[in-house]
C-alpha cells in the first residue's frame, strides 16, 4: 500500500490517492484500488484531507487512540547503537525528510529494511522478523515477508523520481557526478528487462543492467536506473540527459568511463551544456595524431607528477560538433573548445604488457584447442591467423604488426573534457569514479543483490529502491571511515558491530535507560560526524 499523486491539468491542483496493489487472477496481471486522501498543499507538500477521509480518520483515532504518550507495557532490552547512527545520518543527509515527503505512509518501513540489509550482511528478508525483535528501528514492528512484498510493489515511479530530484538538488553544482553501469543476474523468466548480455564476470545467466550516479566528492549515490540486460553503456547517455531534464538538473558535471564514449554522446553533452570528463580510446584518429606529436614531450621530467607516478599534458583541440535538427531536416556543424589530456604511467606500461601477454596466450590456446569464447570473437582475428589442412592440421600464426601497435601504447591513456585543462586535476577527478565500482560491490555483495530472486516487475523495482536507500547509508559510513583513516584499525562490519552492542532498556513506569557508551564508541561516533547517543 502506498500513495500516488495526480495533477488536474485544468485546475493545477495535485491530489493524493491511497493505492493498494493486488493480483487479478482472471486477467493475470497486477491491478490497484485507489482511494482519495486529499489535495496536496503546493507550498509545504503536505496532504490536506478531504472531508470524508478526515471524518473517518478522526472517528478511528477517537475510538482507538487515547491522548498522550503510549505507555510501555513490557520490559524490553534492544540493540540501539548502529540504528541510532543511521537515524542521525538520515537526518543530516535529508534522507528521512525526503523519504517522508515522497512516501509518507511507508518511509519508516523503507528505512527499517534498509538498516536490516546493512547490518545483516547477505541475509534474506526472512530473517527480518528475528532481527527486529533485538533492535530499535524506525518502524518498530515486524515486517513479514508478505508485507515486505506489498511494500516493494507500492513504490511507484513518480515518488521514486521525486526522491531522486530532492536528493540531487541537495548536492547539485557542488561536485562532479560519476556515472557507470553494472549487471545483475536473474533466474526469473517473467521479468521483461532480463536479457542475455555481456558482463565483466562472463556470467551465463540472463541479466538486467543497473546504472548508478555517485557524487565524486561526497561519495554518495543519488540516482539509479534499471536497464534491459542487452543495453550497452554507450546507448544510455541520451536517456540520462533526458532524465536530468525531467528532474530539473542543470549545470551538471559528469564523469564517464570510456565505454560511454561516442561522438554522438559527446555532441549530446555539448548540446545540453553539460560539463564532462570522459575516458577515450587511443585508437581514435584525432587522438593518435596528437599523441604522436606529443609522445616525446609527454615523458619529460617537467610533465611528471610524482604524487601520481604519472606524466601528463593537456592540448586544447577543436571538437567537430554536429547537431541534427529533424524539424528542419538539416544538421548544424560547428566547432567547440575541448581539452585532450594525455598521460603515461610506467607502472601501467609494465602491467599492460603483462596483462596483454596473458590475454594473447589465452587467445592462442583457445584457437589451438578449438574453444573460442564469444566475448573474445574480434580479438582472435585481430591478433592471429588460423589455417587448417588435412595433412598439417591447425596452424595459428600471430599477427605481429597488430601486436606491435598494441605494445606501442602500453602505459598511455587519454581523457577528454570541455572544462578541466589541468591534467592532474582531471586525473584526480577521473579516478574518483572508482566509488561507483565500490558502490556496485556494496550493492551486490553486502546487500545481497548479486542474484535478484523476485518474480514481478513491481517487486524488482521496489526492492532495488530500498537497496539503493541502504547504499546511501552504507556509502556515507565508508566515506567517513576512509576520510578518518579508520580502515587502518577497523573493518566496516567490525565498526558496525562495535556500535550495535549499545543497548536501550525499556521498562514500564521507568521509561528508557541507555546502556553504557564507551570512550572508544564515542570516538567512533565523532569520527563518523555523529553526536553519541544520550537520553
Amino acid at each position: 500500500m502506498g500513495i500516488i499523486y495526480q495533477t488536474n491539468k485544468k485546475t493545477g491542483i495535485t491530489y493524493a490517492y491511497q493505492n493498494e496493489s493486488y493480483w487479478d487472477k482472471e486477467k493475470q496481471q497486477s491491478r490497484a484500488n485507489r482511494k482519495l486522501l486529499g489535495k496536496v498543499d503546493s507550498a509545504s507538500g503536505t496532504i490536506i484531507p478531504t472531508r470524508a477521509y478526515k471524518k473517518m480518520s478522526q472517528s478511528v483515532e477517537s475510538s482507538s487512540v487515547k491522548p498522550g504518550p503510549v505507555a510501555m507495557t513490557k520490559y524490553q532490552r534492544s540493540f540501539f547503537g548502529a540504528t541510532y547512527l543511521f537515524d542521525q545520518i538520515g537526518k543530516s543527509l535529508g534522507i528521512t525528510t525526503d523519504l517522508k515527503s515522497c512516501f509518507p505512509n511507508d518511509y519508516k518501513k523503507i528505512q527499517s529494511i534498509a538498516y536490516y540489509l546493512i547490518l545483516e550482511e547477505n541475509n534474506s528478508m526472512s530473517r527480518f522478523s528475528h532481527w527486529q525483535k533485538l533492535h530499535i528501528h524506525p518502524y518498530g514492528e515486524d515486517i513479514v515477508s508478505q508485507r515486505s512484498s506489498e511494500l516493494f510493489q507500492s513504490i511507484n515511479e513518480e515518488n521514486r523520481m521525486r526522491f531522486f530530484e530532492k536528493q540531487g538538488k541537495r548536492r547539485i553544482e557542488k561536485e562532479y557526478w560519476a556515472f557507470d553501469t553494472t549487471s545483475i543476474s536473474s533466474y526469473s523468466e517473467t521479468l521483461s528487462q532480463v536479457k542475455k548480455g555481456r558482463n565483466k564476470e562472463h556470467d551465463r545467466l540472463p541479466q538486467i543492467n543497473l546504472a548508478l550516479l555517485f557524487g565524486e566528492e561526497s561519495g554518495l549515490p543519488f540516482y539509479y536506473r534499471k536497464l534491459a540486460g542487452n543495453i550497452t553503456d554507450v546507448k544510455t547517455i541520451k536517456q540520462l540527459m533526458s532524465e536530468f531534464d525531467v528532474m530539473g538538473y542543470k549545470k551538471v558535471r559528469i564523469v564517464l568511463d570510456r565505454g560511454f564514449y561516442s561522438k554522438k554522446n559527446v555532441d549530446l553533452l555539448y548540446k545540453n551544456h553539460q560539463k564532462f570528463l570522459v575516458g577515450v580510446k587511443l585508437g581514435l584518429n584525432y587522438i593518435k595524431s596528437v599523441l604522436e606529436e606529443e609522445r616525446a614531450n609527454l615523458r619529460l621530467w617537467s610533465n611528471l607528477k610524482t604524487q601520481f607516478g604519472t606524466y601528463g599534458i593537456c592540448r586544447q583541440i577543436d571538437w567537430d560538433y554536429e547537431q541534427e535538427r529533424p524539424y528542419k531536416g538539416d544538421t548544424i556543424k560547428d566547432t567547440r573548445r575541448a581539452y585532450l589530456l594525455l598521460f603515461y604511467n610506467p607502472e601501467k606500461a609494465a602491467k599492460d604488457q603483462s596483462d596483454m601477454n596473458d590475454y594473447l596466450t589465452r587467445l592462442y590456446n583457445d584457437l589451438i584447442d578449438g574453444t573460442r569464447k564469444d566475448y573474445c570473437g574480434r580479438d582472435y582475428d585481430k591478433y592471429f591467423t588460423v589455417t587448417e589442412t588435412p595433412k598439417r592440421g591447425r596452424k595459428v600464426v600471430p599477427k605481429e604488426e597488430a601486436m606491435r601497435e598494441a605494445a606501442n601504447n602500453y602505459g598511455y591513456f587519454a581523457l577528454l573534457s570541455n572544462e578541466v585543462n589541468d591534467p592532474f586535476e582531471a586525473l584526480s577527478i577521473y579516478r574518483s569514479k572508482d566509488i561507483v565500482e565500490k558502490g556496485f560491490g556494496n550493492l551486490k555483495e553486502r546487500l545481497n543483490f548479486r542474484r535478484m530472486q523476485v518474480s514481478s516487475e513491481l517487486s524488482l523495482n521496489g526492492k532495488l529502491f530500498v537497496g539503493f536507500i541502504a547504499l546511501i547509508y552504507l556509502s556515507y559510513v565508508k566515506k567517513k571511515m576512509q576520510d578518518a583513516g579508520l580502515f587502518d584499525k577497523w573493518t566496516l562490519q567490525g565498526l558496525l558491530d562495535e556500535l550495535d552492542v549499545i543497548e536501550l532498556f525499556e521498562a514500564p513506569t521507568h521509561g528508557r535507560v541507555l546502556g553504557e557508551v564507551t570512550e572508544k564508541q564515542t570516538e567512533l561516533y565523532h569520527a563518523l560526524g555523529v553526536e553519541p547517543p544520550s537520553l
